[in-house]
């Protein structure tokens, strides 16, 4: 790596530094998107509907069980944006080695909980019978990869701490286009079934967290990777878990809520499925601004507060807010009006994109709240407060969007009631991160 791919973020423009920052981690993101995409796209268009609603049907059940260890590979990156940009190589040093170390051990254990857990808890989602197989066999071949999926997000949270984006976003396009080739040699071109879609991801992950780990390895001295180094310091540890795990946890609450919504959209038959899924699917591309602009807060705001910075983070802060809300909600409006059309690339099925459309149409207008809830997580784990977005989370995205499907169908047994779960949640927890910004001492969290 050389010198000027790692930046401190203490120093020059606040909104340069940010955007600087956030562009490649926007073609990353828009890149990853790409080739989950490539899956829905080239099954849905080859193997037909069915095929579609397995894939699909797998979507919330994966990020479930791979949230937790990419929250935690976002705390540990927390720990060292905070060591990079005080300049304390000797724990920056310790925290890399012990954050790859204990990497390792959540990929394999992801491995085996994947594999073995994946039929029980398909059934328990109230997966259509008829793409059950399918849905398995996609889930299971998917998690062969568990541990590439772990050490990609290791080793990018790593770069990213040291203000490095570019370098995930070439390993990134290659591993995009990568999966995209295999998708249509596999299944356009051989004819094989979902298996090789997810197949074909499991070898474009692994490429992708082999190109970032060779990266590390010839990156400078001071945050250089070295095998034999590896091990788990117990302080550092502790700090990446404590850091890590409210972060970890809020991913899985989110996303065993969204399984739940997953398990209720299930009743609606294998058409609302798909047509959900592929959705999903869009929506995941007017999300890229939120994501990106919450990963470089998180890296700006911690760099910022290491060195002690408290103004420029609180500058940084209001910045990364505006454009992101302002981004997404224009990405927002756009999708709303052409929502039949985008879903039209997934499946020519009528009811399929009627699905799609009426979950578009019910909540794109509120990306800008979304928008907002994920940069104020991404300001609070950088500052330390990792536990605020996570019990904002639990309340609002968990506890008050199951309870509001259970009622809610009861009285009103339809898919939209489901649909209007997601912006009524996003708007509470908007309110809750703007209180608490607006109040508390946020801007010391990493102090003590």
């Amino acid at each position: 790596m050389s010198k000027s791919s790692a930046k401190l973020m203490t120093e020059g423009s606040i909104w340069k530094r940010i955007v600087a920052f956030a562009i490649p981690l926007f073609w990353g993101n828009l890149f990853q998107q790409l080739y989950n995409t490539a899956d829905s796209l080239i099954v849905g268009n080859f193997l037909g509907s069915s095929a579609l609603a397995a894939v699909s049907s797998s979507g919330n059940l994966i990020f479930l069980m791979v949230g937790l260890f990419n929250g935690i590979a976002i705390g540990s990156g927390v720990i060292v944006a905070k060591y990079y940009g005080a300049r304390d190589i000797p724990n920056l040093q310790k925290s890399i080695h012990t954050t790859v170390g204990f990497g390792l051990i959540c990929g394999v254990i992801l491995t085996i909980v994947g594999i073995i857990a994946a039929p029980q808890i398909l059934v328990l989602m109230g997966t259509p019978e008829a793409v059950l197989p399918n849905s398995i066999t996609y889930f299971r071949i998917y998690f062969t990869g568990s541990l590439a999926f772990v050490m990609y997000n290791f080793f990018v949270g790593i770069l990213q701490s040291v203000g490095d984006s570019t370098h995930p976003l070439i390993y990134l396009i290659v591993s995009s286009v990568t999966n995209i080739i295999l998708d249509l040699v596999l299944i356009a071109g051989l004819g094989f079934g979902v298996g090789a879609a997810a197949f074909a991801t499991v070898i474009s992950q692994f490429l992708s967290a082999i190109l970032c780990m060779v990266q590390l390895l010839h990156s400078p001295e001071e945050f250089r990777l070295h095998l034999n180094r590896i091990n788990l310091d117990s302080y550092m540890l502790r700090q990446i878990i404590s850091y890590g795990l409210p972060a970890g946890l809020q991913n899985s609450i989110i996303s065993l809520a969204n399984v739940f919504v997953q398990a209720n959209i299930n009743q609606f038959g294998e058409m609302a499925v798909a047509g959900c899924g592929s959705y999903m699917k869009i929506q995941g591309f007017g999300f890229l601004p939120i994501t990106c602009f919450a990963l470089a807060l998180t890296t700006f705001i911690s760099q910022n507060l290491g060195a002690k910075e408290y103004e420029r983070a609180k500058k940084g802060a209001v910045f990364g807010v505006i454009c992101s809300l302002t981004i997404s909600e224009l990405l927002g409006i756009c999708v709303h009006f052409t929502a039949p059309q985008l879903l039209s690339a997934f499946s020519s099925t009528a009811e399929v994109i009627r699905y799609g459309t009426m979950q578009a149409h019910t909540d794109t207008f509120f990306y800008f709240l979304l928008a907002f809830s994920h940069c104020m997580a991404g300001i609070m784990r950088g500052a330390g407060k990792s536990t605020v977005p996570m019990y904002v989370m639990l309340v609002c995205w968990c506890l008050i969007r199951v309870s509001y499907i259970v009622i809610i169908l009861k009285f009103i047994p339809s898919i939209q009631m489901i649909f209007w779960a997601y912006p009524m949640t996003w708007a509470l927890s908007s309110i809750a991160f703007l209180i608490y910004f607006l109040k508390s001492d946020w801007i010391h969290g990493l102090e003590r």
